[in-house]
C-alpha cells in the first residue's frame, strides 16, 4: 500500500510533496520540497494492520491540509487522462504566458498542472517565470504527447508452439527519467 501526495499554491511558495508506503509491520514516510532531497521516517509499528490504520490516518489528516494524489510515474489509464488533462491545461497556460497576463484562471490552470506534474521549482517560486516563453510551454506539450503516442511493446504468453504475440501496453515513464530534458529551461 503507498500513496504520493502533493500540495502546490504558486502563491504562497509552496511546492511540496508528502509519500508513504506500508511494507509489512512499518509505514515509511518521505516529504519535502519537490525536487530536493526527502526526509524519511521510518514507523516501526510491529504489524501490518497498525502501519495500515497509521497510513490511512496520515494519509486523511494529509488530505484535509489540501494535499492531492499525484504521482511520481506517468503510466496506465489514470495516467492517460492525466496527461492529457496537463495538456488542456497548458493549453490554457500559454496565451498567458504569450500575453503576459497572469491573472487568477492561469493561478489556478499552474496550480492543477503542478499537482499532476509535479515539478522542481527552487525553493521561491515566480509564477511569473515558471515558463519564460511560449517555447517552454510547447516544448513540454510536446514530451506529454509522445507518452501518449507510444506504447511499449509487451510479450503474451500463448500455447506452445506459438511465437508470442506483442501487443500495446501503456508505457511506464517515470517522472524523474525526464526531468533534466522537460525542465530545460529551469
Amino acid at each position: 500500500m503507498e500513496i504520493y501526495l502533493v500540495f502546490v499554491d504558486a502563491i504562497q511558495n509552496s511546492n511540496k510533496f508528502w509519500a508513504a508506503i506500508v511494507e509489512d509491520g512499518n509505514l515509511t514516510v518521505q516529504w519535502g520540497r519537490v525536487g530536493y532531497q526527502a526526509q524519511t521516517k521510518v514507523h516501526t509499528l510491529g504489524n501490518h494492520q497498525r502501519a495500515i490504520t497509521k497510513f490511512n490516518n496520515l494519509v486523511a489528516e494529509k488530505k484535509g491540509k489540501g494535499y492531492r494524489e499525484s504521482q511520481p510515474e506517468i503510466d496506465a489509464s489514470r495516467s492517460v487522462a492525466d496527461i492529457r488533462r496537463a495538456i488542456q491545461l497548458l493549453n490554457i497556460i500559454r496565451p498567458c504566458i504569450a500575453n503576459r497576463i497572469f491573472h487568477d484562471g492561469y493561478i489556478s490552470a499552474l496550480n492543477e498542472y503542478l499537482k499532476i506534474v509535479p515539478t522542481p521549482l527552487g525553493m521561491q517560486i515566480d509564477y511569473h517565470r515558471v515558463y519564460r516563453t511560449v517555447e517552454d510551454i510547447d516544448y513540454q506539450r510536446e514530451l506529454l504527447n509522445s507518452l501518449l503516442a507510444t506504447p511499449a511493446p509487451q510479450a503474451v504468453a500463448v500455447a506452445v508452439d506459438h511465437a508470442p504475440e506483442a501487443t500495446a501496453e501503456p508505457k511506464v515513464v517515470s517522472l524523474k527519467t525526464i526531468s533534466k530534458n522537460f525542465w530545460r529551461h529551469l
